[in-house]
C-alpha cells in the first residue's frame, strides 16, 4: 500500500508482517493531524521497496518478521542516501533485542501494548531528530549495554545450556573437550553474573539471549 507525497506532514510508513496491525496501525494515524502512513509492509524486502519509491520520514517497525527481520532492515537502511528515523513497535520487550535493535540503528522502541497518545509523541520525537525509551525499557538496555558480550560460541553453548545438554554432550557435539566447554561456560557463569548453569539458562531465556520457539 502506498499514497502519493504529501507537504508539510510527517510520512510514516508501517512495517509489520500482521495485515490486522498494519490496518489499525494506518488507522489511527489517519486521524492524527500532521501525520500520513505513505506505505504499509508485510517484509523488510517489501519495506526496502517502499522506501526507495516513498520516502518516508520514519518507519513504525516490527522486529520478529519472517525472511529480512526488523533487524537486518535496520542495518540495510543505513546504505540508503537519506535512510528514515526507526521507531521500534513490537510485542517483544527482552533486553537482546533492546539492544541489538538500538544497536542497529533504531531511534525508539515501544510496545504495541502502548497507548496512542504515547506513540503519536514518538513519532514526534524520533523524527525530530531525538530518542525514545522508556524509562523502564532504558534502564534495562542500560544494564545490558555495560554487560561484557557473549562470544558467538558462548551463544551457543548457552543455547545447549538452555536445552539441558551436559558439558560432554556440549563437547561432542562442537568437537571440542569438555574441559573446553567447561571453561566457556564458566566465562558465561561470570559474564552474566549468575552463580551457576541453571541460572545462566533461565537469564538466557529472560533477557532474550536464546531464541526460543514461538
Amino acid at each position: 500500500m502506498a499514497i502519493a507525497k504529501t507537504t508539510g506532514v510527517i510520512r510514516i510508513l508501517v512495517v509489520d508482517d500482521h495485515p490486522v496491525v498494519r490496518a489499525g496501525l494506518a488507522s489511527m494515524l489517519f486521524t492524527i493531524a500532521g501525520l500520513a502512513v505513505c506505505g504499509a509492509a508485510s517484509s523488510g524486502e517489501e519495506a526496502l521497496e517502499l522506501i526507495d519509491a516513498q520516502q518516508p520520514d520514519v518507519l513504525l517497525l516490527d522486529l520478529r518478521m519472517p525472511g529480512m527481520t526488523g533487524i537486518e532492515l535496520l542495518k540495510a537502511i543505513r546504505a540508503v542516501p537519506f535512510p528514515p528515523r526507526a521507531l521500534v513497535l513490537t510485542s517483544y520487550e527482552s533486553d537482546e533485542e533492546i539492544y541489538r535493535a538500538i544497536e542497529a540503528g533504531a531511534h525508539g522502541y515501544l510496545l504495541k501494548s502502548t497507548p496512542q497518545a504515547e506513540i503519536v509523541a514518538a513519532i514526534h520525537a524520533v523524527h525530530g531528530g531525538r530518542h525514545h525509551i522508556p524509562p523502564r525499557i532504558a534502564a534495562r538496555l542500560a544494564e545490558r549495554m555495560v554487560r561484557t558480550a557473549l562470544t558467538q560460541r558462548e551463544l551457543e553453548i548457552l543455547e545447549m545450556l538452555v536445552r539441558g545438554l551436559t558439558n560432554k554432550q556440549i563437547g561432542n557435539a562442537l568437537r571440542i573437550s569438555e574441559n573446553t566447554a567447561r571453561n566457556h561456560i564458566n566465562s558465561i557463569i561470570r559474564k552474566l553474573e549468575v552463580s551457576g548453569r541453571t541460572e545462566a539458562a533461565t537469564a538466557a531465556i529472560q533477557q532474550g539471549l536464546v531464541r526460543m520457539a514461538d
